[in-house]
């Protein structure tokens, strides 16, 4: 017995220490109180053990030792159950009283059988029975107790929890072995003796175990939640303790039955009576409770799937139950209200039997997976569908599915289904937008950029072709009628490019009134050029009715072919520049690229930021070339012309006008061309020479905002009067933008400036805009000077035009005089004043000096 209680002390007091330095450290934060519990039961729990050899002297049936291990039993049942996840409350703490009572209960019975009921017989005193098995049988009631929160714990504190309910079912083994011993007056056996201290020492190391080292608080929170969320004991050791009071209630009945086969049970069959009645009421107790539990989850289950199913069908979805083969069990109301079928023409018949047989394939796989699914993991058992459902109207509608796996008796899918006709409408009309043009309907730049990359990524791209087509004049449509009136003429055009085109060939507006068009296989050149032909004739073959009237217009198209070594980007570009030629070659007429335009193009803007720079730089300057009367060779004006010295280049006008006027740097280099010659003018007038000036204007000069300020503008910072200058504009520029033109010169003449007409005779409705506009001046184009004595064609021309001028009342000036026979029959025909290299050529502002001092020979 003195061993015994050694060896006890020693591993309790090991236990003790253990747990009481385990609950020291700070990663046992949330730990620290259930261990504390267990080391304040394990030293009291010592205590009683080193005390009761002294005590087991006295002739007490219950010492004060006994009371002492009592309590430290009492202080480690507590300990183990803080080690479970949370205390149970309310229905669960009811349910696991019931159950640790059956389990001791039966525990009991069993030991009754197997041990009391002879120690009973033998002891012969009730009463004295009862007290030495008091300890034993609280133990047993506090082990059952803690037992069922313990051992389905899942949280790094379960080793420690499950090796201080080993030590209460050693005590309580331990304590029952003891009582036994006190009965009988012999020595308890050394298994019972070292039973207990075995157990202190498990929960000792167990205390400092690498698991337990880490309970309560991990080194990273996730890793504390993995570990409360690890299932440390499984399934398995829930299912277990769920079912250990059955087990035991079991075991105690077939232990009974066969003792009372064997001769019976020894010891009053009352106590065994009232413990097994005990048992059963508890148990139908137990069982009622269960009951009534399944009931009320089962009613919750039916609410929320009824609920699930009003949700799903207040929110327009179909819900439906089928099999893994997709047989419709059971169906929703809104299959009716949604596809057009009645639920009960459904149920039984086939889901595939109304999806499009492409989707089905796909389907099926999915659902045949679904059935091979274990359930486990995140996804699990869930299935989304996308497929196309047909109505009842035989429409085919898209839909997106959710299958979800449902356990009713039979393994069944819930599945819910969402008719997306209108988001796919929309989805389809987003797209039909982002590739189309609002205006005509055509495919947009996107689109064709799109196919053109397509079409030329595949084998045999060498026989394509793009074509492209401007409207010519069709910035006046905009200008006059307003620009809804020009989308409707571009609507206009469209179509009828449309009806022009092939079938397979792609057509598109590229922007503003410019289309594209893509010949995916071309049979040869001369096909492209034959549509582009067609699509010029298209455009021009009859006017464009917009706002009542007739607007008649002409195309410029462009054809660039596809080659092996040429990108989409450069064929689309070949093709807009062989456009831009055709429109700057007078329009109504198909060029087809040559690899020199794209160079043409280069330089063009090239040239263009180079008089930029020039206009900064001050590179330009200014000749003057005099105009003379024919009668007396006296100088009456000179015309300014702009030059441009790049370094020690001379660039000719012809070469840099064009680009100025595209670029509308034409309009600050007039500005200055008009502010310099008015200054120069000023200063020779102010010398007492009566001398005029000359200035031609552009189209973009006189359209640009304050045009008629800044001439006011340039006379008034010079001096020079306004019936000293005259400016000249050619015969087309009456006639595009016509009334806009005729207002701003208007404005001119209204300031006392004199206009001439240049170029004159050359085409166009000159003769009409005489009457419209008041003209001081018409000067005969050099194409008729040039043929005087040697055409009479052009020399009767010529005549007709200065016997015109005269008739108007109209100065009239002879451009382009080279030949003194040009010069003698201009003389002869009337006509007052001339100009060209005869009479003088153009000169910086010295040389207009000296010529102004002399006369011209009279032979010129």
């Amino acid at each position: 017995m003195i061993v015994g209680a050694v060896a006890g002390v020693t591993a309790a007091a090991a236990a003790a220490v253990s747990l009481f330095a385990a609950a020291r450290r700070p990663s046992e934060r949330d730990s620290a109180l259930a261990w504390r519990w267990l080391a304040g039961g394990s030293a009291t729990w010592l205590v009683g053990i080193g005390v009761r050899p002294l005590a087991d002297g006295t002739p007490f049936v219950v010492t004060f030792a006994d009371l002492v291990l009592l309590a430290g039993t009492v202080m480690l049942a507590v300990g183990t159950g803080l080690c479970a996840v949370r205390p149970a409350q309310g229905q669960a703490l009811l349910r696991d009283l019931a159950d640790a009572y059956v389990c001791a209960a039966s525990i009991f019975v069993v030991g009754w059988v197997l041990l009391l009921g002879p120690a009973y017989r033998d002891a012969g005193d009730a009463g004295t029975f009862a007290v030495t098995f008091a300890s034993p049988l609280l133990c047993l009631v506090l082990t059952c107790a803690v037992g069922p929160a313990v051992v389905p714990a899942r949280r790094s504190a379960w080793p420690v929890g499950v090796a201080a309910l080993v030590v209460l079912a050693a005590v309580t083994a331990s304590e029952t072995v003891t009582s036994l011993a006190r009965l009988t007056g012999d020595a308890p056996p050394l298994s019972g003796v070292w039973l207990a201290p075995a157990a202190f020492l498990l929960l000792a190391a167990v205390a400092w175990s690498d698991r337990a080292a880490h309970a309560g608080v991990s080194a990273r929170p996730e890793e504390a939640e993995e570990a409360e969320e690890e299932p440390l004991v499984g399934q398995a050791a829930s299912s277990l303790m769920a079912a250990a009071p059955l087990i035991l209630v079991v075991l105690a009945a077939v232990v009974v039955l066969l003792r009372v086969l064997g001769g019976g049970v020894e010891g009053p069959v009352t106590v065994l009576a009232l413990v097994s009645v005990s048992v059963v009421v508890v148990l139908v107790m137990r069982l009622f409770v269960v009951l009534m539990e399944s009931g009320r989850m089962r009613r919750l289950v039916d609410l929320g799937e009824r609920q699930l199913h009003d949700l799903a069908e207040s929110t327009g979805d179909v819900v439906l139950l089928c099999d893994y083969e997709g047989v419709v069990r059971e169906i929703g109301e809104g299959v009716e209200t949604t596809y057009g079928y009645r639920p009960d023409a459904l149920i039984g018949g086939r889901i595939f039997d109304y999806i499009h047989p492409e989707d089905v394939p796909a389907i099926q796989v999915a659902l045949r997976a679904m059935s091979l699914e274990e359930g486990q993991g995140e996804g699990a058992g869930t299935c989304m569908v996308a497929c196309r459902v047909r109505a009842a109207d035989g429409t085919w509608r898209p839909t997106e599915s959710v299958a979800t796996r449902q356990v009713r008796g039979e393994e069944l899918l819930l599945v819910t289904t969402r008719d997306v006709s209108d988001q796919e409408a929309l989805r389809n009309q987003v797209a039909h937008l982002t590739f189309h043009d609002g205006v005509t309907g055509l495919p947009n730049r996107a689109y064709f950029e799109e196919r053109t990359r397509e079409v030329l990524a595949r084998p045999g791209a060498s026989s394509a072709a793009v074509v492209f087509l401007d409207l010519d004049g069709f910035t006046a449509v905009n200008d006059s009628v307003g620009h809804a009136s020009g989308d409707y003429l571009l609507g206009q055009a469209a179509r009828r490019l449309r009806a022009a085109v092939r079938a397979d060939d792609t057509l598109a507006r590229w922007g503003g009134d410019e289309f594209a068009v893509l010949l995916e296989a071309a049979a040869d050149a001369q096909t492209a050029v034959d549509l582009a032909e067609r699509l010029v004739r298209t455009v021009s073959s009859e006017p464009f009715r917009v706002a009542d009237r007739d607007v008649a217009l002409t195309a410029s198209v462009g054809v660039a072919f596809a080659d092996e070594d040429v990108s989409s980007a450069d064929l689309i570009r070949n093709a807009d520049v062989a456009m831009a030629r055709a429109k700057e070659l007078g329009g109504r007429r198909v060029e087809v690229f040559a690899a020199h335009m794209h160079t043409d193009v280069v330089r063009r803007l090239e040239l263009a930021a180079d008089l930029q720079r020039a206009l900064l730089e001050n590179q330009f300057a200014i000749e003057y070339q005099p105009v003379v009367d024919l009668a007396t060779s006296r100088v009456t004006a000179v015309e300014a012309l702009v030059r441009w010295w790049r370094g020690s280049t001379f660039v000719p006008p012809e070469q840099f006008l064009g680009p100025a006027e595209d670029t509308g740097l034409i309009v600050p280099l007039s500005e200055w061309i008009l502010r310099e010659a008015c200054r120069e003018v000023a200063a020779w007038r102010a010398s007492s020479w009566e001398i005029g000036l000359s200035l031609n204007l552009s189209a973009r000069q006189i359209m640009a905002p304050r045009f008629v300020e800044s001439v006011e503008s340039a006379l008034a910072e010079s001096g020079l009067p306004p019936s000293a200058l005259t400016l000249e504009v050619i015969e087309e520029m009456l006639v595009e933008d016509a009334e806009e033109t005729v207002t701003r010169l208007s404005e001119l003449r209204e300031l006392g400036v004199r206009l001439a007409i240049d170029d004159f005779g050359t085409g166009y409705a000159s003769l009409a805009f005489l009457r419209q506009l008041p003209v001081d001046m018409i000067k005969i184009d050099p194409s008729f000077v040039s043929g005087l004595g040697r055409d009479e064609t052009l020399t009767l021309l010529t005549r007709t035009i200065v016997r015109l001028g005269h008739d108007l009342g109209l100065i009239v000036v002879a451009e382009g005089i080279e030949r003194p026979e040009q010069l003698e029959l201009l003389r002869e025909m009337g006509c007052t004043r001339g100009q060209g290299f005869l009479v003088a050529r153009p000169m910086a502002a010295r040389g207009v000096d000296s010529l102004m001092r002399t006369s011209m020979p009279s032979g010129v």
